[in-house]
């Protein structure tokens, strides 16, 4: 059965474009998951971007042990549960550009989500894009392991077969 709801690599991208909220999951320092909500963007390399604050905790325990899970999902229904969990390699980098790129992308984002217009940063000074992002860092997430699930494959019927009850 797992096989039947796997999405294959075009339809895990797309999904991903379509989406555009992570849980992020780093190693604690006290041997727990530490989970938090992420805006990411998607790289052409299949790699997860997002920018946070460089004394966050996830940047703190990803500098101590740069192993991360991101987690994907939507849907309510049994029949509508979609997801994509990546394991992969966190790299963060202090790349102000970069940092204010991935920044300005995710506003944009959600500025068309919400029908609001985005930032307009043509010509934007240097002296705003340090009070933009100079406390940020720019953390990508580079996928070792791709697990996904499409509940909507199931033959209908069947998404309770095997279940006791």
């Amino acid at each position: 059965m797992r096989d039947d709801i796997c999405m294959r690599e075009e339809e895990v991208r797309e999904f991903l474009r379509q989406n555009s909220n992570a849980i992020l999951v780093s190693n604690g320092r006290r041997g727990f998951p530490h989970a938090v909500a992420m805006c990411y963007e998607l790289d052409e390399d299949g790699s997860l971007r997002f920018h946070t604050y460089g004394r966050s905790q996830k940047v703190r325990n990803i500098e101590r042990d740069p192993r991360v899970t991101l987690l994907v999902e939507s849907g309510s229904a049994y029949d509508e549960l979609r997801g994509v969990m990546l394991e992969g390699t966190a790299e963060i980098s202090k790349d102000l550009d970069a940092t204010v790129a991935t920044m300005l992308a995710t506003l944009a984002e959600l500025a068309e989500g919400s029908g609001e217009t985005p930032p307009d940063v043509a010509g934007m000074p240097e002296a705003v894009k340090q009070q933009m992002a100079g406390k940020r860092v720019l953390v990508r997430v580079r996928p070792r392991r791709v697990v996904s699930w499409d509940h909507g494959k199931l033959p209908k019927g069947k998404a309770f077969a095997g279940l006791p009850g």
